[in-house]
């Protein structure tokens, strides 16, 4: 039987191969400064920058699973969703930070290029790999 193929598969590609040098960039440079956001934001810095500097570790991995769906697109499905969960939970909880007052407007920095500008291409691959993710788990 020949495979279906992805649907935009190498704008798939370009996408992941971008989200994952992106989020292992960041990664790094939050735990290289993990005071920047409150800085920038000015809000007091973190008594335990340690948190932060451990969210920068998580997203940095994040980086190496996103280059693995840019390697084998028609495999990521799984990967992408949760990425996609994140990038949609992520701001949420930024919202119930600001709307309390424990965070301030300039502090939603963090949700434009962690979040948001994410939402279109992560979503349009989940809905591309969709079919061929239900197609595999069918075959077990």
């Amino acid at each position: 039987m020949i495979e279906a193929h992805l649907p935009r598969r190498r704008l798939h590609r370009a996408v992941f191969v971008a989200a994952g040098v992106y989020n292992i960039a960041w990664g790094l440079y939050a735990v290289a400064d993990p005071q920047w956001l409150f800085r920038v934001s000015g809000m007091t810095p973190q008594n335990q920058p340690q948190i932060f500097m451990t969210l920068g570790m998580v997203l940095g991995l994040y980086g190496l699973l996103y280059l693995e769906v840019a390697r084998r697109p028609e495999d990521g499905f799984a990967i992408a969703a949760v990425g996609l969960a994140g990038k949609l939970l992520g701001p949420i909880g930024w919202l119930g930070l600001y709307i309390t007052g424990e965070w301030p407007l300039a502090s939603g920095v963090i949700l434009l290029t962690n979040d948001l500008i994410w939402w279109l291409p992560f979503g349009l691959y989940v809905r591309d790999a969709w079919p061929h993710w239900r197609r595999t788990l069918t075959r077990r």
